[in-house]
């Protein structure tokens, strides 16, 4: 079967209307939510198809298919994350200038954000794991705790030039 279109999202859908649903999943990670065209396999086994007309990054529960009451949704994978939560604003921005100069993507969450190793923080930057941050940040001694997290949107380098 080929995919060319994404249906909607699980979240758009009524509770009712979800819990009537028998679902396969598709598990992506990060890079893989980014392709239009690729070679899936369910976890009950059906093979897919993605050639997506659309270029955008597939997220957690995209529709991908629906027949009757069976439906084959996107179900990203843990991406694993260094989670960095600076004491001050100075200590943000030593963090933000250091780790940017390695080109390293990053994303950003607000003091609402849930983190159970970093409880009590104003704000969260969010790196792909990388070994040389770790030890930087475990070198100047910034609040920072490695963790797997299903990313709400995968990490992408920005372009540039120098």
């Amino acid at each position: 079967m080929i995919v060319e279109a994404v249906l909607g999202n699980l979240a758009e859908l009524t509770e009712q209307e979800r819990a009537g649903l028998h679902l396969e999943r598709v598990a992506l990670s990060g890079p893989e939510l980014r392709k239009r065209v690729q070679r899936v396999v369910t976890d009950h086994g059906t093979e897919l198809g993605l050639h997506l007309a659309e270029r955008r990054e597939l997220k957690d529960g995209d529709i991908l298919h629906r027949e009757g009451r069976n439906a084959v949704v996107v179900s990203t994978l843990p991406t694993d994350v260094l989670v960095v939560a600076p004491a001050t604003i100075e200590e943000m921005g030593r963090v933000a200038h250091a780790l940017g100069n390695r080109h390293l993507p990053a994303q950003f969450l607000g003091p609402a954000a849930e983190v159970a190793q970093l409880p009590g923080h104003d704000g969260l930057m969010l790196l792909q794991y990388d070994h040389t941050a770790e030890a930087f940040l475990q070198e100047t001694g910034v609040r920072f705790a490695r963790v797997e997290r299903q990313m709400e949107v995968p990490f992408r380098h920005a372009e540039h030039t120098h």
